[in-house]
């Protein structure tokens, strides 16, 4: 989420975890198998409660060690800690590249293996990424209401925190502006978290469904060959796929992503195919990808 101060990417982040499934009874036991090995119990402070997704928001200051996982014994970070659940990094130019950069491999396998003298040790990190970033170092770049301050090469140098290969590895680039005064004084009531999370709940058993009798599940975690299968499209949105890849300049790993974010756009819309709608919908999510970046 890009966006200026204010516009509510925290707020937002905070209200995922209110609508994502509950875990089914194997992502809760491996939960808590993670945590046990960490050290945490059920009744320490910040504490998993059992049968929830994890929640994790490392300050921006974290090593490598604590986000990866490690140590002179080879112990869980916070992306094992975040397995089944969320992991939210606000301030994302603000952590150290090399910390980024050690997201890369785990947010492709859902998996991390720390080699140390005392052994070897792989864990799981299937986690879903979400994170905040303003447009520039002051925030405000872009926003019709505050001057930016910072000089071209100031812009650029924020923005070359974040690597291409990184952010090729984030599914959605959502723009979050500043509201305004009236927008904030509505009080007509929006849609309700219970509600979305029933929809979410309804798309989840539907994946779950498709993907039985298989270790897959949910279609963020699809194998190339599930994608073939039950990613299908037609010739005209495969045409209208190849324009938008060639138009944006896209990488194959961004085909494979906007398939498996058109199947899930589709899945909460309750359809059993992939439709013009949800196709261009996940394209729009990668529009950031060249525009703002480079």
């Amino acid at each position: 989420m890009i966006g200026p101060p204010g516009s509510g990417k925290s707020m937002v982040a905070k209200r995922i975890p209110t609508i994502l499934p509950s875990p089914t009874l194997d992502e809760s036991l491996e939960i808590l198998s993670i945590h046990s090995a960490a050290g945490q119990t059920l009744c320490g402070n910040g504490a998993h409660v059992f049968g929830r997704r994890p929640v994790r928001s490392p300050h921006h200051t974290i090593s490598d060690v604590g986000l990866l996982g490690g140590g002179t014994i080879p112990g869980p970070g916070e992306i094992s800690l975040a397995h089944h659940g969320v992991l939210f990094l606000d301030e994302l130019p603000e952590f150290k590249r090399s910390a980024l950069e050690v997201l890369r491999q785990p947010l492709e396998d859902g998996h991390v293996t720390i080699s140390r003298s005392a052994g070897k040790v792989t864990l799981p990190c299937s986690f879903m990424l979400v994170a905040a970033m303003n447009p520039c170092p002051c925030g405000y770049l872009g926003d019709t209401r505050h001057e930016c301050r910072c000089s071209p090469a100031q812009i650029q140098r924020y923005r070359a925190r974040i690597s291409g290969p990184l952010l090729d590895r984030i599914d959605l680039h959502i723009e979050a502006p500043a509201l305004s005064i009236n927008e904030l004084r509505q009080e007509k009531p929006a849609e309700s978290s219970t509600d979305i999370r029933a929809r979410v709940q309804a798309a989840r058993e539907r994946q779950l469904a498709r993907f039985a009798g298989t270790r897959t599940t949910s279609n963020a975690r699809m194998t190339h060959a599930q994608i073939r299968a039950n990613c299908v499209i037609d010739s005209s949105l495969g045409d209208l796929l190849q324009q938008a890849m060639e138009q944006l300049s896209l990488s194959a790993r961004a085909y494979d992503r906007i398939l498996k974010v058109a199947r899930t756009i589709a899945d909460l819309a309750s359809s059993d195919r992939i439709e013009a709608p949800h196709l261009l919908e996940a394209i729009q999510y990668r529009s950031l990808d060249r525009n703002l970046f480079y």
